[in-house]
């Protein structure tokens, strides 16, 4: 059975509106987290001129398969093993990362390897886009987000909603500089980043 996220369903809408003329002039794309694969299945024939490629932790592979194996898509990728800890990333050139609800999943030493990973692989001019809860000068945006943070910690201690002014600082010294701060529905932010 295909695994399914409801998050993915509600706010795919809104983050496709903000991709498509980001990545108008974009070939090769990399997916970070890809998740059950519903962000791919349903963003790729969006995007029908780049290359979608997903990537996630073995365990995750068949799930993702089975949502590419259905969408039968011609530009979307079987999965890559992408673990951020690992010292040898997949030897591709995206133009562009995308990674949606991940960051706060992850640990703080997670975090810094995968800004510092996407900075090492993204080639001068490329993107990296990031959707998920923010906070800024570190307060909460909303009283559901702070319900939500105290969740996350529940799960996993080191899982937390990160701040803005620490992931942007990260990405700065990975050789990239903020280009965008969007707000999304459900106090979720879309940040981009630019490499230098």
């Amino acid at each position: 059975m295909k695994p399914f996220s409801e998050s993915c369903v509600q706010n795919r809408q809104p983050i496709i509106d903000v991709l498509k003329p980001l990545l108008k002039d974009c070939k090769e794309l990399l997916e970070i987290g890809s998740g059950t694969g519903q962000h791919a299945v349903y963003f790729a024939p969006e995007l029908p001129h780049l290359s979608w490629q997903t990537s996630e932790l073995s365990r995750h592979h068949p799930g993702i398969q089975l949502w590419l194996d259905e969408a039968a898509l011609p530009n979307v990728r079987p999965p890559l093993t992408l673990d951020v800890l690992q010292a040898d990333w997949p030897a591709i050139l995206p133009d562009a990362v995308f990674s949606a609800n991940t960051l706060h999943i992850m640990s703080p030493e997670m975090v810094e390897a995968c800004i510092l990973g996407v900075g090492g692989l993204l080639r001068p001019g490329g993107l990296f886009i990031v959707y998920g809860p923010f906070n800024y000068n570190g307060e909460y945006t909303s009283e559901s987000n702070a319900r939500f943070d105290q969740w996350l910690a529940g799960q996993n201690p080191e899982s937390a909603i990160r701040d803005f002014e620490w992931v942007n600082e990260l990405a700065e010294d990975a050789g990239m500089e903020l280009k965008d701060d969007v707000a999304m529905p459900a106090n979720n932010r879309i940040l981009v980043w630019r490499k230098l």
